[in-house]
């Protein structure tokens, strides 16, 4: 495995004050991305995979990143390994700090990429609903996508978004405004 016994870590001057307030709420999020990385690493030296975790603080979450090469088996079919992994991991920083981590897990880009495509789609969709005044509903996505279309589309003027259905099949309607 590469050299990840010390991760770069970039802590912003202030954190998001949405789910961590308080003077200590930096350190938290630190802390959380130490004991992600080495619930990772462990994971990464037991499947035998190299890679080198990234770890930064981003409102007012951790964010940890497994980079490296042939690590698609780590993102899996639509990436529900990747979601599987990042819930591992949240509940492993939980053990250890106490608190439910809200930290997000990428490997080699998926999300980043992931979040590109969606805001994309949303884009589309939303210029579409526009155009023909119906409702649209996109197909069934995981949390981190729907937050993604809903974070997109409520940056467009003239056009809304909601989530229907249940989870695995729950997904973003966007609709005009009215």
């Amino acid at each position: 495995m590469t050299d990840t016994a010390s991760p770069h870590i970039a802590t912003p001057a202030t954190a998001s004050s949405d789910a961590r307030e308080g003077a200590d709420a930096p350190s938290l999020l630190v802390q959380e991305g130490d004991i992600a990385a080495d619930y990772l690493e462990r994971l990464l030296d037991i499947v035998d995979y190299d890679g080198d975790i990234d770890l930064d603080v981003e409102n007012g979450r951790a964010m940890v990143a497994i980079v490296g090469s042939d690590l698609q088996p780590l993102i899996g079919p639509a990436g529900a390994t990747l979601d599987a992994l990042q819930e591992l991991t949240r509940l492993a920083v939980q053990q250890q700090t106490g608190v439910r981590s809200r930290l997000m897990l990428d490997v080699s880009g998926h999300r980043r990429a992931r979040r590109t495509e969606l805001t994309a789609l949303a884009k589309q969709t939303a210029e579409e609903v526009l155009s023909s005044g119906e409702p649209v509903r996109l197909s069934p996505m995981n949390p981190f996508e729907r937050k993604v279309v809903h974070d997109a589309i409520s940056a467009t003027d003239g056009v809304i978004s909601e989530s229907e259905g249940e989870e695995p099949n729950r997904r973003v309607v966007v609709l005009p405004a009215t």
